[in-house]
């Protein structure tokens, strides 16, 4: 929820520290934020650090050799200036090898009004640089421990866009309904834009296209409800995106416009012991120029993942989960995409699943070790994207392991 929401200041030069030393880091600073934590201010912070291997693709690197880019690092606090007023804020280090470009970013910075609040309703706005709440686990992404595996569904969280996902530039507003009789309601709305810098463009678009990439607007709308007295919880959520591509001088591309509309349909139970969680995704591309003038393409791309945890003992769970998504949902198999592009792109790009075994074992209140491993098919949540590369993804069924260790004050 955005009212746990916090602001986070990199160290620098992480990628060259030991674990050890990161660790003995966060310890200082841990110690540092107790000092100034009060009823006004808080401060807190993250350090995750493991090793990932993706055997078959270029999902991690491209030589596919284990590796040690799994790295998110964060401080983050939140200041209440008042009964109705607070600033909030976070900034993380990331290195993820190709999922997304590493370095640092603020991934938000914002202003909470608490409007009105009674026993029934409440309302609030924010303004600034604003959190995505509209998806299942959109405003958890951000943090390791929070979320609920290393490696959340591509299908809903592609780690492609994952700065655009966790949120933007602009304003949202959040109201809540509580009663009895009808259940708990969450109506949350945003309107804004995301900053797209030239490395993620490369990740996404891909290194031949030298032109700059725009996020034009986005506007967000979901809908939450909990039955009375309920351990499940269902929601629905609209975005509608616009994107646009300026060519350079020189360049293999052209003018061109994006539109992305991305519908979510979830359902969330919490027991005791067990957790489940799915979504139903419908995603509508549409391209207007891009590869030649006058060029246009419109497809509907359909998805889901449905995921369940059990606690084996108090300090130990398992995750199992299932994904699938079709980038074109009249061409599930990609036999389409593999003919329109004369053979260049096979046809599992036009496809991705993941069958998913996961662990997790909190060692102490503060510090978890998660590990999992990914069976994969199909390349469609391959970065980039627009350009996929079957060179470095010449594998229909590959392989991710992971583990990650996770210490947060």
């Amino acid at each position: 929820m955005l009212t746990s929401l916090k602001l986070m200041i990199r160290p620098t030069k992480v990628w060259s520290y030991s674990i050890g030393t990161i660790l003995s880091v966060s310890v200082a600073i841990a110690a540092n934020a107790a000092e100034i934590n009060n009823e006004s201010l808080q401060v807190h912070g993250f350090v995750a650090q493991g090793v990932i291997d993706a055997d078959g693709s270029n999902y991690i690197n491209d030589d596919e050799s284990i590796s040690f880019e799994l790295t998110e690092i964060g401080l983050n606090a939140s200041y209440q200036i008042n009964d109705d007023f607070r600033v909030a804020g976070q900034a993380v280090y990331l290195n993820g090898g190709n999922r997304y470009h590493p370095g640092p970013r603020l991934d938000y910075l914002l202003l909470e009004w608490d409007a009105f609040h009674n026993e029934a309703w409440q309302a609030s706005f924010y303004f600034g640089r604003v959190k995505n709440i509209h998806w299942l686990y959109s405003s958890v992404r951000d943090v390791p421990f929070a979320r609920p595996s290393i490696i959340i569904p591509q299908v809903t969280y592609f780690d492609g866009l994952r700065d655009l996902g966790v949120g933007g530039d602009g304003a949202a507003a959040k109201f809540t309904y509580n009663d009895d009789e009808l259940g708990e309601f969450d109506f949350n709305f945003s309107r804004g834009k995301s900053s797209f810098s030239d490395e993620q463009a490369d990740v996404v678009v891909g290194e031949f296209a030298f032109g700059k990439v725009e996020h034009d607007l986005d506007t967000q709308v979901s809908v939450y409800w909990r039955p009375p007295y309920s351990q499940w919880r269902f929601g629905v959520s609209v975005n509608d995106a616009s994107f646009g591509y300026q060519q350079a001088e020189i360049d293999n591309f052209f003018d061109s416009d994006f539109t992305l509309q991305f519908y979510t349909a979830s359902a969330l139970y919490e027991g005791e012991f067990w957790q489940f969680s799915a979504e139903l995704v419908q995603e509508r591309l549409v391209t207007d120029g891009f590869y030649f003038p006058g060029f246009h393409r419109d497809t509907i791309g359909q998805g889901y993942y449905a995921q369940a945890s059990y606690q084996l003992q108090k300090e130990l769970s398992v995750m199992l989960r299932t994904e699938r998504f079709y980038s074109n949902k009249d061409d599930k198999n990609g036999s389409q995409l593999a003919r329109n592009s004369g053979g260049l792109v096979p046809a599992y790009f036009g496809y991705h699943n993941d069958t998913m075994i996961g662990l997790t074992y909190d060692v102490a209140s503060n510090f978890r070790i998660n590990a999992e491993y990914h069976w994969m098919q199909g390349g469609a949540r391959l970065s980039p994207v627009v350009q996929p590369d079957p060179i470095a993804n010449d594998s229909k069924n590959w392989q991710v392991w992971a583990i990650q260790f996770m210490y947060w004050f």
